[in-house]
């Protein structure tokens, strides 16, 4: 059950998330909550891994985008070491390409920013009382696909893709080159061409410059390369 806004233990929140102005504003919104607390916040994963053992949170909210460690990346390593605490993620992007990679990395759930404050808070007591969280839409759409009645793999292509692969298809679209790559995920610009190479085999693209194109077209829209 989700945990009362009147129960007398207050929960500590980490939040990890590389935008200071969203830290600070969703920090207040928590920090009104008698139940809720900030204990720490983070801008990237190693700082997460960092704070996590000496703050010891109760929930961690970890936004996808993150530089170098990504989001779903540091939730799949948090899951392993810190197997009890609770990972909420945040993030910008349409929750039918995230939530479902998100929940597989172990995260107990998934919201968009765009949601207001108090769905937000309800998403964080639903996870802290020991729900798993995702949307109504999105409920549907995984019990679609558990019951084989989702798209098949040709109707999705984005779901061909690593979550580092899609991670590189979505910079790729914000205009980042190879090198602006290989800084921002912290790799060698030879592990970002072979991750690039993969990716247009997947998605079934002739050349580089239609990969990029497409990029640019899903990352500003996001919608499927190829969509009928």
């Amino acid at each position: 059950m989700p945990i009362s806004k009147g129960s007398s233990a207050v929960r500590k929140v980490l939040i990890i998330d590389d935008h200071a102005v969203f830290r600070d504003g969703l920090a207040r919104i928590i920090n009104q909550e008698k139940d809720l607390t900030v204990c720490g916040e983070a801008t990237d994963g190693v700082e997460a891994l960092e704070l996590a053992p000496r703050l010891k949170p109760d929930l961690m909210i970890v936004d996808v985008t993150l530089e170098g460690m990504t989001g779903i990346d540091l939730t799949k390593t948090l899951r392993e070491r810190f197997p009890q605490v609770r990972i909420l993620v945040l993030s910008m992007h349409k929750e039918t390409l995230y939530a479902e990679r998100a929940l597989r990395a172990g995260a107990n759930g998934y919201i968009m920013k765009r949601e207001s404050g108090r769905k937000l808070l309800s998403a964080m007591r639903h996870v802290l009382g020991g729900q798993t969280y995702i949307s109504e839409d999105m409920n549907r759409v995984l019990l679609e696909k558990v019951s084989g009645q989702g798209r098949n793999a040709d109707a999705a292509p984005m779901d061909r893709l690593s979550d580092r692969e899609l991670e590189i298809f979505r910079l790729l679209g914000q205009g980042y080159g190879t090198r602006q790559m290989s800084d921002h995920l912290h790799v060698s610009v030879k592990t970002i061409e072979s991750h690039k190479e993969r990716i247009r085999a997947k998605l079934g693209f002739d050349t580089n410059f239609e990969l990029v194109q497409h990029a640019i077209h899903w990352a500003f829209g996001e919608t499927h390369p190829r969509t009928a």
